[in-house]
């Protein structure tokens, strides 16, 4: 009795973030198990939890080479966190529900179309088993398609399995890999001929990070453009300017640096996954630490914007970005309110805006401050690092590993912050009581 009042005591931000530890924890101390490990030695907590933290996170920073350390075992722990942090938690235990026949009360359904960004409470249990059953079928599909260039190289056993892995983690944006084979933390850079492997990862990280809500406007409205929600436009036109604006950018900072070997089409293929990997599944075909500084100033800018709310994607969303824009435009140009394709802005997303926006880049500056204070690296490393956490990322110049504790603690901290939201995660310190109204008298600040 007692344990059900505090859970409805508990906000839905704190049942949210409480669920992810859960699952953090259950996959830290398998991963421990000395079946998890090809050494059969238990592996330290803290790598065990680093990992388990990046995987629920849907992130990809490793401080131990998935393929050379795990086992098979290994790799399936980490790939059904990867899975239950992609869809969320709130959403898989709404799906479990329903397998057993259980009934969804009010408040689950509610945490669902939060965990979800739907617009309407009607109907949510239908839209979740869409979802679910959607994200089955291309994970399924993108599986196929990985599986027809690892069976050839690998067997049909392993072949399978490495599709399947690939095909996961490219949909969930979690940047996992099991290309340690054929060098450690290599990442997809030894697959960077193989246009099949690339374009398939391009697709599946696209999709995933759409969105659920955009997948019903494309599924149901088809190519009626003008019938998609105000969302789903923003979302799509902001996907194809960053991938397309990335891909110039990439071309141009490369041309001379990692792109002078490569002919025409390879330039292409790798800025095009260049550009579409920081959004957010931390995928490399190229080495990072090798960029010039203005890709890697890019590519942090991509990880900080990210994927699209509701989506496996982290980052502040692009939604955020176009919020914020049309606001200081409307300030600037002194119109009535912020409007973007001829709609206009309410209040409230522009206050989310403005929160989510200065919550990461506080939690960004904060970190930066801390790790190159306790560790002398180069900054543009630490930036990458960094950005890379809290956009749930998985991109890095190689500096995990060397990292002391605390640096690997904040980075922790980032991941979490990153996946659940930052508005989510500073909501979870906050107390449930119920406080007074009180309106204060108003005075003016001079800004700016």
């Amino acid at each position: 009795m007692a344990d059900r009042k505090r859970r409805k005591g508990m906000s839905h931000a704190q049942i949210m973030a409480l669920g992810f530890i859960m699952v953090i924890m259950a996959g830290t101390f398998l991963l421990m198990l000395p079946i998890a490990s090809k050494t059969g030695t238990v592996t330290h907590f803290f790598d065990c939890l680093f990992t388990s933290v990046s995987a629920t996170c849907v992130t990809g920073l490793i401080v131990v080479d998935t393929f050379n350390h795990w086992t098979l075992f290994g790799q399936i722990v980490i790939l059904v966190m990867i899975q239950i942090g992609g869809l969320g938690i709130i959403t898989i235990s709404a799906i479990v529900y329903s397998v057993f026949r259980r009934r969804i009360g009010l408040n689950m359904r509610n945490m669902i179309q939060e965990s979800i960004y739907a617009f309407q409470l009607d109907g949510i249990t239908n839209t979740l088993k869409r979802i679910f059953r959607r994200t089955i079928i291309i994970e399924m599909i993108g599986a196929g398609i990985l599986c027809t260039q690892f069976i050839p190289q690998l067997g049909v056993a392993k072949g399978i399995w490495y599709g399947i892995f690939h095909s996961i983690s490219a949909f969930c944006n979690a940047g996992f890999d099991l290309m340690g084979r054929y060098g450690s933390y290599s990442s997809l850079t030894t697959v960077q001929g193989n246009p099949v492997i690339l374009i398939t990862i391009i697709c599946l990280v696209l999709v995933g990070g759409l969105g659920f809500v955009v997948w019903d406007d494309i599924l149901d409205k088809k190519f009626k453009i003008r019938k998609y929600s105000l969302h789903s436009k923003v979302v799509l036109i902001m996907m194809g300017a960053l991938v397309a604006g990335g891909t110039i950018l990439f071309l141009i900072f490369e041309h001379d640096n990692l792109f002078a070997g490569m002919n025409p089409g390879q330039r292409v293929l790798s800025a095009v996954f260049a550009s579409v990997t920081p959004r957010t599944a931390g995928f490399n075909a190229i080495e990072v630490g090798d960029m010039t500084q203005a890709s890697k100033l890019l590519t942090c800018m991509l990880m900080f914007i990210g994927g699209n709310s509701g989506s496996t994607a982290g980052g502040i969303k692009t939604t955020t970005i176009v919020v914020m824009g049309a606001y200081i435009f409307s300030s600037l140009a002194r119109t009535t309110g912020p409007r973007v394709l001829k709609r206009r802005i309410g209040d409230e997303n522009i206050k989310t805006a403005a929160m989510v926006f200065g919550l990461n880049v506080s939690i960004i500056v904060a970190a930066l401050l801390i790790i190159t204070h306790v560790q002398r690296l180069p900054l543009d490393d630490v930036l990458l690092e960094v950005f890379s956490a809290m956009g749930t990322v998985g991109l890095s110049a190689g500096i995990t590993r060397s990292l002391l504790p605390i640096s690997k603690i904040i980075l922790m901290i980032m991941m979490f912050s990153g996946r659940i939201g930052t508005v989510t995660f500073a909501v979870t310190f906050k107390s449930n009581k119920r406080k007074a109204f009180i309106k204060y008298p108003e005075e003016r600040i001079n800004v700016g």
